[in-house]
């Protein structure tokens, strides 16, 4: 494997726009899930979601490109522009070794909802031309290199939850391939629309809770389902030799990255979490580490109260605990590094999700300190890990990883550390 550095970031979230406000509303605490103004359907019975506030899609792109891209393009763009400027990335003297990895659970879904009710309810019968590149989820991918001229390879992931650390592991792929020299990883999702709210919630995956700041509370004892996040990320990610070429400045190592599915469900884990124990295996031995390397885990936890434990038992798996049925003891579990859920933050972000959590991981490395978990307040016997909920945490941090798991059983790890030349 070639050594892999991160050289740009960018966000877009419901607790800010762009990588320093993100981080700057994790380290308050401050949470972004509020009463939903997407849309107002009063047969709907979940009136809350991580929205992301005061955007405006003019001040990244040009009004022409506003009108021809849907919401989860526009964060996709807003994000990628951020990377792109912190990377210094000189893309025209290598256009074709440069390429992009999109990452999109749900497209144009909301959209795509928004048409068909004014073309079948309200009787408006022409659809715009706009209609298609702006519900296609490549067009994320595809708006991005028109406008900075990327010719390299060029793919759009969707694995539902898992996709933004998918597309983390395809771009990666790509450079351990020889394909390209730089890539950019970039995820938008803004899928707040009834008929996605409604099928969520006949499945009992939302969250019932109507006060906006306490209704994510993942790994808590009464939590009782996730909560709709929307938004956007990017990381620029190239080889460490083509990095000290142009003399970039490297923010972070990729150290390892897994990806694989549990064959098991198309919504449940496997009980056992033996296909996330697997995923996060597979990293560490790209990344040449042992369990006890990690120095903290942002987990997955979004909240549910199935998904929540599942992990938990993967991740003391993980460090060799497997008689479930009884408490760990308490020298094996003081092995396990500190972990944490941000999504208490944002609400889940579905596809650009794994990208925003792994941003971070690599403030975290940078800054020295964790994010916390919101609203873990009440411990449960089958979560029983170091949640830091207290607030953030300051602690000396070398290494991270960030996982991500997804509806069809997809799993994604990522593991970042500290650069050292």
């Amino acid at each position: 494997m070639k050594n892999l550095v991160i050289t740009g970031l960018g966000a877009v979230t419901p607790i800010g726009i762009g990588v320093d406000n993100y981080w700057q509303g994790i380290l308050d605490m401050k949470c972004g899930i509020e009463k939903i103004t997407r849309f107002h359907d009063e047969d709907i019975p979940i009136t809350i979601a991580g929205e992301v506030k005061d955007f405006d899609p003019k001040n990244y792109m040009s009004p022409k490109l506003t009108k021809e891209t849907g919401t989860f393009i526009q964060f996709a763009y807003a994000s990628a522009k951020e990377a792109i400027k912190q990377s210094n990335i000189d893309i025209d003297s290598q256009p074709d070794r440069i390429g992009i990895v999109m990452a999109t659970a749900l497209s144009g879904t909301s959209i795509i909802a928004d048409t068909e009710r004014a073309y079948s309810v309200d009787g408006k019968k022409r659809v715009s031309p706009r209609f298609l590149p702006k519900i296609l989820g490549n067009l994320g991918a595809a708006q991005i290199a028109i406008s900075y001229g990327i010719h390299g390879p060029s793919f759009t992931v969707s694995t539902a939850c898992s996709s933004g650390g998918d597309a983390i592991c395809m771009a990666a792929m790509l450079l351990n391939s020889g394909e390209a020299d730089v890539m950019l990883v970039v995820g938008g999702e803004s899928a707040h629309c009834p008929i996605i709210m409604s099928t969520l919630a006949q499945a009992k995956a939302l969250s019932k809770n109507t006060d906006p700041k306490s209704a994510c509370r993942p790994f808590d004892a009464d939590r009782d389902g996730f909560v709709m996040g929307e938004g956007g990320g990017a990381i620029v990610l190239e080889t460490e030799e083509h990095a000290k070429k142009r003399n970039a400045k490297v923010l972070c190592s990729l150290a390892g990255y897994g990806n694989n599915t549990d064959a098991y469900h198309v919504t449940s884990p496997r009980p056992d979490g033996s296909g996330a124990v697997e995923c996060m295996i597979s990293a560490l031995k790209k990344a040449g580490m042992k369990p006890e390397d990690i120095d903290y885990i942002n987990t997955h936890g979004t909240s549910t109260p199935v998904g929540d434990p599942i992990e938990v038992k993967a991740i003391k798996t993980l460090f060799g605990w497997k008689n479930h049925e009884n408490p760990m003891p308490e020298e094996l579990k003081a092995k396990i590094p500190p972990v944490s859920s941000t999504k208490g933050n944002t609400g889940h972000l579905m596809g650009a999700g794994g990208i925003t959590e792994i941003i971070a991981c690599i403030k975290a490395i940078e800054t020295g300190i964790l994010p916390p978990t919101l609203n873990y307040k009440t411990p449960d016997p089958l979560c029983d890990l170091d949640f830091v909920s207290e607030g953030p945490r300051k602690v000396k941090i070398n290494t991270a990883m960030s996982n991500a798991l997804g509806f069809g059983g997809q799993n994604s790890s990522i593991i970042v550390k500290k650069y050292t030349k």
